[in-house]
């Protein structure tokens, strides 16, 4: 019994031995960590200008050419952050801190190694940077409205199509962004519109195509269009010979043509042959023709696929 019982007086006094040497070797650890973080060292961080009060008509071209490398000295607590994040933020005012030359926004670093050292704080003490001058290419921004490009993917209804012509809710949008991006800008395309068995009318908004560093005012549109029913006509149509010669007698056939269209219903019986124009231009056969081609050079806004039978006219020399 008293052998178990020195057994467990020793146990007991080893368990308590362990005990303090984890917290003699943690109370170390911290001091260790704690006399690390108070020394001095010299680090390279880098700085990313900002550049404040820049006028809306300049646009920077490189961004990534805007920072600067500086070799500081700095107690190990201060310099942690830099272990999370790759830059530290310079604010500079473009009015005052830079100069603005022809093609570029010049920032004399080392004139301006006060304001810098200012920025970081009194905890950095700055040794050297590079590079002595910051350049900044810029081009100028500028402006002008373009028309607008519908991309459409639509499938209608048997029996259904768009009467006229698709309208936006304006004719054109603002395009903004450097003078040489968007000098050869001309039309701005539109998102895709896909529909399919459509039987009423349209009237979706779309976004724009986006194109990189363009900005576009506004960024959306609205497209509508009047979808009616339609069914197809006919109608026989004389045929017209022009440009041919004063000392030259024609006899051409048949002297009409068949024309074949579609149309909304609402309009079908509105249309009259003299709606129509068929013309063969004599001028426009060789010496060993013996045919003319006919050619719709009139019609209705209001008519779609449109074919005429039959697509050639004989004639004979008299």
């Amino acid at each position: 019994m008293n052998s178990k019982k020195r057994t467990s007086i020793f146990s007991h006094l080893k368990r308590r031995d362990v005990k303090r040497f984890s917290i003699f070797m943690t109370i170390a650890f911290v001091f260790l960590i704690f006399s690390k973080l108070t020394n001095d060292y010299r680090q390279s961080i880098k700085l990313k200008i900002d550049l404040n009060d820049l006028a809306e008509e300049f646009v920077i071209k490189n961004d990534s050419l805007n920072s600067i490398d500086v070799l500081v000295e700095a107690k190990g607590i201060v310099l942690v952050p830099f272990i999370f994040k790759d830059y530290e933020t310079i604010k500079v005012d473009a009015n005052k801190d830079v100069y603005i030359s022809t093609n570029a926004i010049v920032f004399d670093v080392q004139k301006n190694k006060f304001l810098i050292a200012n920025q970081l704080g009194a905890s950095y003490k700055i040794l050297t940077m590079k590079p002595d001058s910051l350049v900044v290419p810029y081009s100028k921004r500028a402006s002008k409205y373009v028309p607008l490009l519908l991309n459409e993917t639509i499938k209608y209804a048997p029996g259904f199509d768009i009467k006229g012509t698709f309208e936006f809710n304006m004719d054109s949008v603002k395009i903004v962004g450097a003078e040489e991006r968007i000098k050869d800008i001309n039309a701005l395309e539109t998102q895709n519109l896909t529909l399919t068995n459509v039987n009423s009318n349209i009237n979706e908004t779309l976004g724009l195509v986006t194109i990189d560093g363009v900005e576009v005012f506004p960024n959306s549109v609205r497209v509508s269009a009047e979808v009616k029913r339609f069914t197809e006509g006919k109608i026989e149509v004389p045929v017209t010979l022009v440009n041919n010669s004063e000392d030259v007698m024609i006899n051409y056939f048949p002297k009409t043509v068949s024309l074949s269209y579609y149309v909304d219903l609402e309009s079908f019986n509105l249309v009259t042959a003299s709606d129509f124009l068929v013309e063969c231009d004599f001028s426009e056969i060789d010496e060993k023709q013996a045919f003319l081609e006919p050619k719709i050079t009139k019609q209705p806004d209001f008519i779609k696929r449109i074919s005429i039978k039959p697509k050639r006219i004989d004639f004979i020399k008299l």
